[in-house]
């Protein structure tokens, strides 16, 4: 695991993250997001979001992208920029998804389904979620 951080200017600042895909690599992420709390004084709403969507993301990709390949590598970049806005990006080495074809966890079929809400859920706490085309990549924005 690497973990790398550059001041681009005054106003922004970049972070990096290489993660073996095993599920252990979540508590890299909560100790990272954990850190940045501190950092920024990110308000207690917007911290729980970001933890929350930042693991779900996380292990999707470390599952469902790269197959818990632990030869595979989950890629996490943050760019922190005036101190008011994150935008982190989750790329796994996986062959992407459908993103747009994803069963809906609110229909009556699936509401005792026990998986299937972790995009739903981190569509609704980001303030933005955009998809790359191939499905591999996942950018989080932020205002803190």
């Amino acid at each position: 695991m690497t973990t790398n951080r550059v001041d681009i200017s005054d106003n922004t600042v970049l972070y990096t993250l290489q993660l073996p895909s095993k599920l252990e690599s979540i508590t890299i992420v909560e100790n990272f997001i954990d850190n940045l709390k501190e950092e920024y004084q990110i308000p207690p709403d917007t911290y729980a979001n970001v933890l929350t969507c930042m693991s779900e993301a996380t292990i999707n990709a470390i599952i469902h992208g790269n197959k818990q390949d632990e030869h595979k590598k989950v890629y996490i970049n943050l760019e922190v920029s005036d101190r008011k806005r994150m935008q982190f990006t989750v790329t796994d080495e996986g062959d992407g998804f459908d993103y747009n074809r994803l069963p809906d966890p609110t229909a009556p079929e699936n509401l005792e389904n026990l998986t299937g809400r972790g995009i739903f859920i981190i569509k609704h706490l980001a303030d933005q979620c955009i998809f790359n085309v191939k499905g591999n990549e996942i950018e989080l924005h932020f205002k803190i």
